[in-house]
Formats: structure tokens, C-alpha cells, sequence
């Protein structure tokens, strides 16, 4: 994977980093929200992008 295409996920009710994606930044400007397992929730929650670096 590219550096310049990844993206962070952070669930949005722990607040913890879980996964790590990539992205087209070129053609997606805004930040992408996906529902996925969080391990330390033990359920499916809202995960976010975000800030890289």
C-alpha cells in the first residue's frame, strides 16, 4: 500500500485506531464513515476516517 493513499479508521465510540484503508484522494474529497467490528466494543459501530500523520 501506498503512504500517500492511507487512511486511518477510528471508532467512533472507543475512540481507538482498528483499521487501515486506502483512498483516492484525488477523487474523494470528503472523509469516509463505514460500519465495522470494533474488537475492543465487541459490536459493530460507526468508524471514521482519520487525520493521517
Amino acid at each position: 500500500m501506498s503512504q500517500d493513499s492511507l487512511i486511518k479508521m477510528q471508532c467512533k465510540e472507543c475512540e481507538r485506531i482498528n483499521y487501515y484503508s486506502t483512498k483516492n484522494k484525488k477523487t474523494k474529497k470528503e472523509k469516509i464513515e463505514l460500519n465495522k467490528h470494533c474488537r475492543f466494543c465487541k459490536k459493530h459501530t460507526k468508524h471514521k476516517e482519520m487525520k493521517g500523520k
